[in-house]
């Protein structure tokens, strides 16, 4: 895992002081992609401030208008928290955090989501995650400061194996968000056509099924076979519907066969 692969991403940051923070942060770490998700603090004379000499990586920051689109291009999501019990994702501690990104290949580009400073992220920016990472802070005061919990993510992260340690075998490639995204939208359109959201709580439920299916890394090929199966859900629903169709008009009879 290098430094190029990895990013930050920032939702809703509130204070200018804490991004200025961050891209220190995230300079010490050789990180130069911060992305941020709107709303999100300015770059203002606090936050260069604050940068102390990550001016370069502050001004190079990015801005989107949701967590979709800031991970989309990136294979692993992980979120953070020092909170208990928030999500079904894989959860991971910090000791683990090494070897799951040595799982997933030095090929893969891997998006750290911190969200904002009060609030956190929300359920539905959580589910997009391929793991949950838990810092390891005391019960009594958990939370921490956004720019220091990204240090810790990030040391923990420098821990890594290098590439030539990693065993043989991992050359496939995985499947990046947006690609996921596409998935669980045709598998949205499939659920819809059976009449599974016929009891309500659609958003509900697709949600707990992007936790089911896409709780965790996805390989290209597992993104196109769960691809696949949703296409031949529509295509068999469709086609018996001509021939229902076709069977019901006055006059036509289907012959018998043999």
């Amino acid at each position: 895992m290098t430094p190029e692969r990895l990013a930050l991403v920032l939702v809703r940051t509130r204070l200018s002081s804490n991004l200025g923070s961050l891209a220190r942060v995230a300079k010490n770490f050789g990180l130069k992609d911060l992305r941020l998700v709107e709303p999100a603090a300015a770059a203002d004379e606090e936050a260069h401030r604050l940068a102390s000499g990550a001016d370069d990586i502050l001004e190079a920051s990015r801005r989107y208008a949701s967590v979709s689109e800031a991970v989309a291009d990136f294979e692993i999501v992980v979120t953070t928290s020092s909170l208990r019990g928030r999500a079904r994702q894989r959860s991971l501690d910090l000791a683990s955090l090494p070897s799951f990104l040595q799982e997933a290949g030095p090929e893969a580009g891997v998006a750290f989501v911190l969200g904002p400073e009060k609030s956190g992220l929300t359920e539905e920016e959580l589910s997009r995650a391929s793991a949950l990472l838990q810092l390891p802070t005391e019960p009594e005061f958990p939370t921490m400061n956004i720019s220091h919990a990204a240090a810790v993510v990030l040391a923990a992260t420098r821990l890594a194996m290098p590439a030539e340690a990693m065993p043989p075998g991992r050359n496939e490639a995985w499947a990046p968000a947006r690609d996921i995204d596409g998935m669980l939208e045709h598998w949205d359109r499939a659920l819809d056509a059976i009449g599974f959201y016929d009891t309500g709580h659609r958003d509900r439920t697709l949600r707990d099924w992007r936790r089911l299916v896409a709780g965790r890394p996805l390989l290209a090929r597992d993104v196109a076979f769960l691809r696949g199966v949703a296409n031949r859900i529509l295509v068999t629903l469709a086609r018996s519907s001509r021939v229902s169709a076709h069977s019901s008009q006055p006059g036509k009879r289907l012959k018998p066969r043999g």
